[in-house]
C-alpha cells in the first residue's frame, strides 16, 4: 500500500512539474526575452505560486497557525484553479497557433508579390525599358530588361521570427485572459454566496397534512482559512428569507477545528424554521475534529442527528454520520437510525455523501438529502465526480427511494466555482394524497 502511495505521489508530482513547465514555456519563455525582468518575474512565479499551493494543502492539516494557513490560502489555492484553466486555454491555442501562423504568411506572401509587382510596373527605382540593353562588348546581345524577374522567396522565409514573437503573445495573451477571466468569474460566484433553489418533491406515503412542508437543504459551506464569518451570514440570511418549516445542514460545514472557526460559525445561531435545524457530519468534519463540532453547533442551537431518527409533521425526519467516521468507530449506523421506524410513515433521510444510497433504499427510505459533490465545482470536474458518486447533482430516482444531491454553498481548496453554481435548495415535499 505504502509502495502504491508513493507510485501515486511521484506520477501527480511529475505531472504537476510538467504542467508548470508547460505553462511557463508558454506564457514566459516564448514571449519574453532572455535576460529581460518580465521573464525573470515570469520564472519567479513559476516557481514560487506552486511552493504557495503545496503550503496552502498542507498547512491546515500540519497544524499551522490559523493566521499562517489564511495568508497561504488565497494565492495558493487561486493559483491551483488558475492553473486548470491556464492550462485548458493553452491547449485550445496549440490548435489556433498554426493557423495563425500560415494566415500571417500568406499575407506576408502577398504583400511581398504585391510590391514585386509594384517595382515590376513603374517607378523611378524600376523602371521597365523595352529597348535593347546596350551590349556588351563582346558583342553579345542583353536580355530585354522586362525578363529580368525576381525569384519568390523560399517557403521558409515565411516563418519569420517576428511572427513567431507575434503569434506567441497572441496566443499567450488571449489563453491568459481566458484562464484568468474564467477564475476571476468563479470566484465572484463563491464570495458573492449561494442562490436558491427550489425543487418540488412528492411522496407517496406523505400526508395531506404534510403537503407543502419546505426543508432548506444547505451543504458543503466549507468554512476555512478563506470562507469565514462573512461567508455564514449570507447563508444565514438567504436561508431565513425561504422562511422554510426546517432546515438542513448536510455536512461539510468546516475546514478547521473550533478553536479557529468557532466565531466563524456563530451566525448559526440565527438561522429560523417552526420544525428545527438538523445537522449531520461530513467527512471534513472529521479532519476537523468531528465531537467538537457536533458538541458546538449543539450550542449554536442546531439539532445533531448522529445515527438518529426523530418524527416531524407526518414524516420521519433520520441522519447518519459521515462514512469517513468509520475510520474513529463512528460511521453510518441504518439499523440505529432506521431499523425499528414505521414503515408505513414517509422517511426523509440526512446522508452527507450519496453514495450510501444504496442503503437508503434497503431501508426503505423515500427521500435522501445529501451534498459532498459540489457538482464537480471546477468544470471538467463534474466528469471525475460522476466516477465516484452515483448522482452528482439534483434529483434522482434509486428504486422507490428519491436521491436529491446540493451543489453546495461553499468551496473546497479554490474559492472558485466554475459550471456549478452553489445554491441552498428549498425542498417543497408534496403528497399524493392531496
Amino acid at each position: 500500500m505504502a509502495v502504491v502511495f508513493v507510485l501515486v505521489a511521484v506520477a501527480v508530482l511529475a505531472l504537476l512539474v510538467g504542467v508548470h513547465r508547460y505553462v511557463w514555456r508558454r506564457l514566459v519563455g516564448d514571449t519574453t526575452a532572455p535576460g529581460s525582468a518580465l521573464r525573470r518575474a515570469g520564472t519567479v512565479a513559476a516557481w514560487l505560486l506552486p511552493l504557495l499551493s503545496i503550503g496552502a494543502l498542507v498547512s491546515g492539516r500540519a497544524g499551522a497557525p490559523f493566521r499562517l494557513q489564511q495568508t497561504l490560502a488565497w494565492p495558493g489555492f487561486l493559483w491551483l484553479a488558475a492553473l486548470l484553466y491556464l492550462t485548458l486555454a493553452l491547449l485550445v491555442g496549440e490548435a489556433v497557433r498554426p493557423v495563425l501562423r500560415r494566415v500571417l504568411a500568406r499575407r506576408a506572401a502577398v504583400g511581398g508579390t504585391a510590391g514585386r509587382a509594384d517595382a515590376a510596373a513603374g517607378g523611378d527605382a524600376a523602371e521597365i525599358d523595352s529597348s535593347p540593353a546596350e551590349a556588351p562588348a563582346s558583342g553579345t546581345p542583353a536580355a530585354p530588361a522586362a525578363l529580368v524577374v525576381e525569384a519568390p522567396a523560399p517557403p521558409s522565409a515565411a516563418i519569420h521570427p517576428s511572427r513567431r514573437l507575434f503569434v506567441a503573445r497572441a496566443v499567450g495573451g488571449a489563453a491568459a485572459v481566458a484562464g484568468l477571466g474564467t477564475v476571476g468569474y468563479g470566484t465572484y460566484g463563491v464570495l458573492r454566496g449561494p442562490r436558491v433553489k427550489r425543487i418540488t418533491v412528492p411522496l407517496a406515503k406523505l400526508p395531506r397534512s404534510a403537503h407543502g412542508f419546505r426543508i432548506a437543504v444547505v451543504s458543503d459551506i466549507h468554512l476555512g482559512p478563506i470562507l469565514g464569518r462573512a461567508h455564514t451570514q449570507r447563508i444565514v440570511d438567504t436561508i431565513n428569507r425561504t422562511q422554510p418549516d426546517l432546515i438542513a445542514v448536510v455536512g461539510d460545514l468546516v475546514d478547521g477545528t473550533v478553536a479557529d472557526l468557532g466565531p466563524a460559525a456563530e451566525p448559526l445561531a440565527d438561522l429560523t424554521a417552526r420544525h428545527g435545524v438538523f445537522f449531520v457530519t461530513g467527512n471534513h468534519e472529521y479532519f476537523s475534529g468531528a465531537a467538537q463540532w457536533v458538541d458546538h453547533v449543539r450550542e449554536l442551537g442546531l439539532h445533531p442527528l448522529e445515527n438518529a431518527r426523530v418524527e416531524t409533521a407526518g414524516f420521519d425526519l433520520a441522519g447518519v454520520n459521515d462514512v469517513a467516521g468509520e475510520s474513529e468507530g463512528q460511521g453510518p449506523d441504518f439499523e440505529r437510525a432506521l431499523g425499528d421506524r414505521d414503515r408505513t410513515r414517509a422517511s426523509v433521510l440526512l446522508a452527507h455523501q450519496p453514495v450510501v444510497i444504496d442503503d437508503a433504499v434497503a431501508y426503505g427510505v423515500d427521500l435522501q438529502l445529501s451534498g459532498h459533490t459540489h457538482g464537480g465545482q471546477l468544470w471538467p470536474g463534474n466528469y471525475l465526480a460522476e466516477l465516484a458518486n452515483p448522482t452528482v447533482a439534483g434529483l434522482e430516482r434509486y428504486g422507490d427511494t428519491q436521491l436529491y444531491v446540493s451543489r453546495g454553498a461553499g468551496a473546497w481548496g479554490p474559492p472558485v466555482r466554475v459550471g456549478a453554481p452553489s445554491d441552498i435548495t428549498v425542498v417543497q415535499l408534496a403528497s399524493r394524497q392531496a
